[in-house]
């Protein structure tokens, strides 16, 4: 089968030497939707680089290049059609607060391979550092549709509790209808966010919006409603991606604050709230 189980476990890990500046930083800041309005202060600390701080879902495009997606598929006993791959979740935890601009060194191995019956489930896990020391480790989860069934391990459930309480903040945050042309400037031009017939070919009406864009942006949500815009007190932002967001719609961002966690659900409004991102969590340091 195009996966080749054994030989992506046993690849030696991929190790890439990655840079960034401040202008990446407020590229990325702009691509999920930052600068809103232009001269509100709080929207200066994404925007201008005299204020500039680094969200830490900056991490999932920092250095450029391929994200974690694309990157698992170019690993050795890996081999499939882009148009049958999904992203299926992705974590983040981030050991220190990002720099706005580093030279670093990312490495990258595929850590599980897990058979869901329909699909196969790579597990790419990424470990960046610079000159100081470990900056961040993150997993991204790829759906490969058609090459499970090998009898393999199935994985862990990605099932959630489904939140029954009212949540303690809701938000609603526009996505442009040019949000994705935007955001794959910061790397990821998979076609399937930005050619329609592409799009067709992989099952879906017309271009959706990058999974890490909507990730982006509810964690931007998430910082500014409930850490009062204080980006060095997160720890770890952990999603499933339950659905597709459409360039145009609406995501409403429901939030519930635990001790030291937020559990969020995140729903396109103008689909009924159909799910886009559930089972997230964010962890902090409370002051």
């Amino acid at each position: 089968m195009p996966v080749d189980t054994a030989r992506a476990l046993a690849a030696a890990p991929r190790t890439t030497e990655i840079s960034w500046t401040s202008e990446d930083v407020q590229l990325y800041h702009l691509g999920i939707g930052a600068g809103v309005p232009a001269t509100d202060p709080r929207e200066l600390r994404y925007t201008l680089e005299s204020r500039l701080h680094v969200l830490p879902s900056f991490a999932t495009v920092a250095g450029g290049g391929a994200p974690g997606v694309i990157a698992a598929l170019s690993m050795p006993g890996v081999d499939v059609d882009l148009a049958s791959v999904l992203h299926g979740a992705q974590s983040l935890r981030v050991h220190r607060p990002l720099p706005v601009r580093a030279t670093a060194t990312r490495t990258d191995r595929i850590t599980a391979v897990h058979d869901k019956g329909k699909a196969a489930v790579l597990v790419l896990r990424s470990d960046a550092a610079d000159a100081e020391g470990p900056l961040w480790t993150a997993e991204a989860q790829v759906y490969v549709r058609g090459e499970g069934g090998w009898g393999g391990d199935r994985g862990p459930s990605a099932g959630a509790p489904e939140e029954r309480d009212a949540p303690d903040r809701t938000v609603e945050r526009p996505v442009r209808e040019d949000q994705a042309l935007l955001y794959r400037l910061t790397g990821d031009l998979n076609p399937l966010h930005a050619d329609p017939e592409f799009a067709h070919r992989a099952g879906f009406d017309r271009p959706v919006l990058h999974g890490l864009c909507t990730y982006g942006m509810t964690l931007k949500a998430v910082v500014d409603t409930l850490l009062d815009g204080d980006v060095t007190l997160l720890r770890s932002w952990t999603a499933r991606f339950a659905g597709v967001t459409y360039p145009g719609e609406t995501l409403r961002i429901r939030m519930w604050r635990g001790d030291g966690t937020v559990r969020v659900a995140v729903g396109a409004v103008e689909r009924g709230d159909a799910p886009v991102l559930a089972g997230a969590t964010a962890e902090f340091t409370r002051r």
